[in-house]
């Protein structure tokens, strides 16, 4: 049974999959198409495994033994040069990381591109409850208009963390605001971590650390936590009292993107008071 079959588990069978992967990409890809001059007519099909080799910048015994599905060590590194040689796509990266028994980096998809119409769908499709997208940054990407009825979000509020700690209006919003705000911290702690080489969270840490004592003291603490669920309470100036359970969704291809969905709390009377206030302000 080959390498893809049912049954085959395991280091071994990671191994033989990594071989029939490796090959079959390097068989596919012309030397044209890798940006080699052609060598006239070949005997076999595609690349030969020294070109990729020399492609990838690393030694052609190295790639070999990689390709053999040898149990070798690898690095990050090594695998984006062969991943680039080869001319892999983001998934066909990962699953290749994933073969060679590392963790696959997160497909953060192209920095600064926009929500898609799909996405943006979903959003609207959540009225009238609230619904927002965030960036790895906390900045607010895009949103329905339940949730600029519900937390205030205007103009000025273009990143949530900032305005957390700085905008009057959305501060004001969080019945527990002393309670909530720890985890916030928390929650962008362990984020900075993820993305260790950006350097956009040191410049918020930073201008936060100025601008409020609260996020400066709560940054001298260690600790990091990771939010995808939990229960938020709002205070509406029209609406009253809102007790919402939330969730964070990170999408499969823009793990740069958080869609914060946010459901009425069944004990409250939260769902109709959410329902007046959006048929009161349509959008």
């Amino acid at each position: 049974m080959g390498a893809y079959g049912v049954g085959v588990s395991g280091s071994r069978g990671r191994r033989d999959q990594l071989r029939e992967f490796l090959r079959a990409k390097r068989e596919g890809l012309t030397p044209a198409e890798a940006g080699m001059p052609s060598a006239g007519r070949r005997r076999t099909p595609g690349l030969r495994r020294e070109e990729v080799a020399v492609l990838a910048g690393v030694g052609v015994s190295w790639y070999t033994w990689l390709e053999q599905g040898r149990d070798i060590k690898v690095s990050d590194a090594v695998l984006d040069a062969v991943a680039r040689a080869l001319k892999l796509d983001e998934a066909e990266r990962a699953h290749l990381y994933v073969l060679a028994g590392l963790n696959p980096p997160e497909p953060a998809g192209r920095p600064g591109a926009p929500v898609s119409e799909q996405l943006r769908a979903v959003l609207d499709a959540w009225m009238p409850n609230p619904a927002h997208v965030l960036d790895r940054h906390y900045n607010l990407v895009a949103m329905n208009d339940a949730a600029g009825r519900v937390f205030g979000f205007d103009d000025d509020v273009r990143n949530c963390m900032v305005a957390f700690f700085t905008h009057p209006t959305y501060r004001s919003r969080f019945t527990e605001w002393h309670a909530f705000a720890p985890d916030m911290v928390a929650d962008f702690r362990a984020s900075a971590a993820r993305y260790h080489d950006d350097p956009t969270f040191g410049q918020i840490a930073e201008d936060l650390c100025t601008a409020s004592t609260d996020f400066a003291e709560l940054w001298m603490r260690p600790d990091v936590r990771s939010r995808s669920q939990g229960i938020k309470a709002i205070t509406h100036p029209e609406a009253g009292d809102l007790t919402f359970e939330y969730s964070l969704l990170r999408l499969p291809d823009r793990a740069d993107l958080n869609v914060v969905l946010h459901t009425p709390h069944p004990d409250t009377d939260t769902k109709e008071k959410v329902e007046s206030l959006v048929v009161a302000h349509p959008g």
